[in-house]
């Protein structure tokens, strides 16, 4: 039902009964590297367009924080290309008011990469509640070795931030987990920095900042054996370039898991950005032995691209996601968490400590909430444990305002029986605008 307050909207899901899920699928344009597009054509020379951005809360809290630092963008708007005439690496003003991320870390954490070396200049950050909640200092501390000035909250670990821009130095810094928005905000720090910056990630994060960054014109590259070692010289001069950005296969993920096990179902989700840092979705997916295929793949700006099938499968076969693989798919463990409870075998989710600093603690809610469905979960520091197939019922649910909860749990719904009701169920639209509606496009009955 529609609600025009302030509460959460309440939202009615029935059991898949009958229901199979059918037909092709265009998921929206990929957050992570929406952000970038626009980060990145701020500060370069010229005119940047980008062609299939995301239009969603997160991006266009990015835009409006650099419109407010004196960059012309034009309207995110659904089907049309973003213009932005970029202010050259020095040419961000010092705004006039608060710069508001509203609930994107993305855009925090990127953002204080880009604001610690405009010498001179200050800039306060905040966002909404939940933001507030969310750690800083993994950004703050790195940059701080570079020079950085980074005040908050705790410490300097909560918003609101204040940053007084300074002078950097180039460092040679450690992440200490494989995190792509720790590692782009010490890139974007490295432009501007006197001398060479290397940044060593234990792992292999999302590598859309090293590949746009370069198309851009970045003087960067990938060095050294031990580790993964990213190395940016700074006074390369960025240029405006013309970006097309693919489908986000975090959420083409809820329609493959969907399309796996809704019987009779079969989806294809076109335009889906394939990156291998982003594609551990796919290879749990094979362990799972679900019927996926991928088509059409083609390489479109840097990245490659494909088209993903996926039928129905029945049951699936348990698996094991560790550490290692955790940086290629921690978007998806909310939705995979779902996926365990109709696989058969033990399900083991480790080194996943990096959801509890989500949008919420994706661990504990998710547990929170599928257990309200009868699920058996057994929930550790960095991970899960589910033991499958089970059965699964209705009940009264809640986003607790996290995005991919509330598509976690709608497919949930449908295999469960009975009817559910989900509440903040509008929170999708933070990445995905047109779920519900793609999700009741997709629905066919069956003869069932």
């Amino acid at each position: 039902m529609s609600d025009t307050s302030n509460e959460p909207s309440l939202r009615t899901l029935r059991s898949s009964d009958g229901i199979s899920l059918s037909g092709s699928v265009r998921v929206p344009g990929d957050k992570s590297i929406s952000h970038r597009a626009l980060l990145f054509g701020s500060i370069a020379e010229g005119l940047t367009t980008i062609e299939g951005i995301l239009p969603s809360e997160d991006p266009i809290s990015t835009a409006d924080c650099l419109r407010s630092m004196g960059v012309s963008i034009s309207p995110i708007v659904k089907g049309q290309v973003v213009s932005i005439r970029g202010v050259g690496l020095d040419g961000l003003k010092e705004p006039e008011e608060v710069l508001n991320c509203g609930n994107s870390g993305t855009t925090m954490r990127l953002i204080l990469g880009l604001l610690v070396g405009r010498k001179g200049r200050h800039f306060v950050l905040t966002g909404d509640a939940s933001l507030r909640r969310r750690p800083m200092q993994r950004v703050g501390q790195p940059l701080k070795l570079m020079g950085a000035s980074v005040e908050g909250r705790s410490n300097g670990n909560f918003a609101p931030l204040a940053v007084s821009g300074k002078k950097l130095r180039g460092a040679v810094i450690g992440t200490p987990v494989a995190s792509a928005q720790v590692k782009s905000a010490l890139l974007l720090a490295a432009l501007t920095a006197e001398g060479s910056t290397t940044v060593i990630e234990p792992a292999h994060s999302r590598d859309h900042s090293e590949r746009m960054l370069k198309a851009f014109g970045a003087n960067l590259e990938i060095v050294g054996e031990i580790g993964r070692q990213i190395r940016v010289c700074p006074g390369a001069i960025l240029t405006g370039q013309k970006i097309i950005i693919p489908g986000d296969i975090s959420s083409a993920a809820f329609w493959l898991i969907a399309g796996a096990l809704v019987p009779g179902s079969e989806i294809t989700i076109k335009n889906v950005g394939l990156n291998p840092t982003r594609t551990g979705i796919l290879e749990v997916m094979q362990k799972m032995e679900a019927h996926i295929e991928i088509i059409n793949l083609r390489d479109i700006a840097g990245e490659p691209v494909g088209d993903i099938n996926v039928k129905y499968t029945g049951i699936l076969k348990a698996f094991k996601i560790n550490e290692e693989m955790m940086p290629r798919l921690v978007d998806e463990i909310p939705i995979l968490s779902v996926a365990a409870l109709f696989c058969n075998g033990e399900t083991q989710i480790t080194g996943a400590s990096e959801l509890r600093v989500k949008e919420t603690d994706r661990l504990a809610v998710m547990t929170r909430q599928l257990k309200a469905m009868g699920a058996d979960i057994q929930e550790y520091p960095d991970g899960l444990t589910i033991k499958g197939p089970q059965s699964i019922k209705g009940c009264a649910l809640n986003s607790e305002t996290d995005h991919r909860v509330a598509m976690s749990l709608a497919i949930a719904s449908m295999l469960a029986k009975g009817t559910s009701t989900l509440q903040g169920g509008e929170a999708a639209s933070i990445s995905y605008p047109e779920f519900w509606e793609d999700l009741e496009k997709l629905q066919t009955r069956t003869n069932s």
